[in-house]
Formats: C-alpha cells, sequence, structure tokens
C-alpha cells in the first residue's frame, strides 16, 4: 500500500497571515496549494458581493474539491487547504477529508492579536484591491466574532504559529 500525503491547514483570524503562511508551507513542503479564494474567484468572478454570497459559493465548492484533495492525498502527495478552519464547523469539513482514511494531518493556528489583524487588512486593500470590499473593520469584526480557537477536544495535530505584535 502507498503512503498518502499530508493534508495541511489553518486557522487564525481574517488578517492572521494564514494565506502567507500557507504558501510558504507549500513552498517549503513541494505541495500541492489549494487556495479558495483563487478558486472562488475563477468560478464565480463578480459574483461574490457580500458575506452571505460568500458563504453559499464556498458551500457549493468544498465537495467538488473535497473529492479532487481524497485524490490527490491518495496520490502520496501532500496538499495545503488555504481556506479557513476559524470555526469547529469548518474544521469538521478539514476532519471529514483525512479521519475516513486515517490519512496525516496537521494544523497551523496563526495566533494574532486584533491590531496586527487590521494592519494586514489595510495593507492587502492596497495590493488586492479587489477585495477592499471584504478586507474592512466592520466585516473583520463580524467575522472574529464567531471565531473559536481549536480545542484540544477535536483531535487535531495543532502547531501554533506566533504572528509579530501579538
Amino acid at each position: 500500500m502507498s503512503s498518502y500525503g499530508t493534508l495541511i491547514f489553518f486557522c487564525g483570524k481574517m488578517g492572521a497571515g494564514k494565506s502567507t503562511l500557507s504558501a510558504k508551507v507549500a513552498r517549503e513542503r513541494g505541495a500541492v496549494l489549494v487556495s479558495e479564494d483563487e478558486w472562488l474567484a475563477a468560478l464565480f468572478p463578480g459574483e461574490i458581493n457580500d458575506f452571505n454570497d460568500y458563504i453559499s459559493y464556498s458551500s457549493r465548492l468544498k465537495p467538488v474539491l473535497r473529492t479532487h484533495v481524497e485524490k490527490i492525498l491518495a496520490a502520496g502527495t501532500t496538499v495545503v487547504l488555504d481556506f479557513p478552519g476559524n470555526t469547529r464547523r469548518q474544521r469538521a469539513w478539514f476532519k471529514d477529508i483525512y479521519s475516513p482514511l486515517g490519512l496525516p494531518h496537521e494544523l497551523y493556528y496563526v495566533v494574532a492579536d486584533d491590531e496586527t489583524c487590521l494592519k494586514q487588512l489595510k495593507r492587502r486593500q492596497k495590493k488586492q484591491p479587489e477585495r477592499a470590499q471584504f478586507d474592512t473593520e466592520e466585516v473583520f469584526r463580524m467575522v472574529t466574532g464567531h471565531f473559536e480557537p481549536p480545542a484540544d477536544s477535536e483531535g487535531f495535530n495543532v502547531e501554533i504559529v506566533e504572528r509579530e505584535g501579538t
């Protein structure tokens, strides 16, 4: 039986640096990087206008990508999923991918205080103006209100990454 790839995913507040870290980890590990933002932008250009649209389209995307990711992992390639794992419910999706076959996994928990995240969002608004309508303090506060750090009871292999300024 061949060995499986490792599923790597992330948890952290909006603007904490999850996407930056996911790209770095993918490069260092020679892994396939799958970015939710990239897939949503490619498949639904101009259709995501508010947070409810994001939830709807993300829910449509995940079942398709799940099968794809499972096949890549079964082929022995590590996959880095740049999808938010910021609530127990979101993290359950990752667990549903790796658990049935007992695949190896890693959860990077990026810890950053609100001030650090908000500064990053302001920088991102300038670098990626197409995201400016979502990278606001108002959206940050709304999303952060639902944030749940990973708990030991969830059973993840967690690596904590502290962002500067936290």
